[in-house]
C-alpha cells in the first residue's frame, strides 16, 4: 500500500498498540524531502468535550484530578471524551452532570480545535453552559474529583499566572472571553463573562 499524503507518501501502516481509548499506529513514509521515514499517530476513539459552566454570580466550578500522564492533581473546567457517533451536546450534558453533579438550562457551541496535531487527531468542542441547578455528581468507577467554584476572574488569574495549566481549560476561557468582548455569544453568558472581566 503506497498512498500520498500531502507532500509525505505512507508506505506501510501498522497498529502498534490499541486499547479502548486510543489506537497507535505506525507509518513507514517516504518524506517530503524524498527520504525514508517514520511517523507515529495517535488516534482517539472520543472527541474531547470541554465546558465552561456560569453561575449567575460569575462562578465556575473546578474539577480537581489526578492526571496519570501528569504524574500530578490539576484543577480544570468539567471536561471529558464524548463518542465520535454521539452528538457533542449530549456528550457536554453527560460530562458535566458526572463531572460536577450540575444541570444548565442554556447551552452554546462557541469552538473547536485540534489539541495537538502533530501526534494525534484529538478535536475538541467546547460548550458554555448557564443557569445551572447544582446536584449531585456522578463520577465514573476510576474517577476521584476535587470540586470548588470560582470566580471567573480569579480562573482568568490564575491561568495568566501558570497556577492552571491545561490547555483545554485555556482555550474555553480564553475564547469565551474573546467572544463575549466581540458580541459573539449569546447574551446571558455573555453578561455573565463581561461582568467578570470586563
Amino acid at each position: 500500500m503506497t498512498k500520498k499524503h500531502g507532500p509525505w507518501t505512507i508506505d506501510s501502516v501498522r497498529t502498534a498498540y490499541e486499547n479502548p481509548w486510543i489506537t497507535i499506529r505506525h507509518h513507514e513514509v517516504t518524506r517530503p524531502d524524498g527520504k525514508p521515514g517514520v511517523y507515529g499517530l495517535v488516534n482517539f476513539a472520543n472527541r474531547a468535550i470541554g465546558i465552561l459552566p456560569l453561575f449567575a454570580d460569575g462562578t465556575v466550578p473546578m474539577v480537581g484530578q489526578f492526571r496519570f500522564p501528569l504524574g500530578r492533581d490539576t484543577w480544570e473546567i468539567p471536561e471529558g471524551g464524548g463518542p465520535k457517533a454521539e452528538d457533542p451536546l449530549l456528550s457536554a450534558q453527560r460530562e458535566l452532570k458526572e463531572e460536577t453533579g450540575c444541570t444548565a438550562g442554556g447551552w452554546h457551541e462557541y469552538g473547536q480545535s485540534d489539541l495537538s496535531n502533530s501526534v494525534t487527531d484529538e478535536r475538541a468542542h467546547y460548550f458554555l453552559a448557564w443557569d445551572l441547578t447544582q446536584g449531585e455528581a456522578a463520577p465514573e468507577p476510576d474517577e476521584v474529583f476535587q470540586y470548588k467554584r470560582v470566580t471567573l476572574a480569579e480562573l482568568l488569574a490564575d491561568i495568566h499566572a501558570g497556577r492552571v495549566d491545561d490547555a483545554l481549560t485555556q482555550l474555553c476561557v480564553l475564547t469565551a472571553i474573546t467572544k463575549a468582548r466581540a458580541g459573539e455569544l449569546p447574551d446571558v453568558p455573555s453578561r455573565i463573562i463581561l461582568d467578570q472581566v470586563g
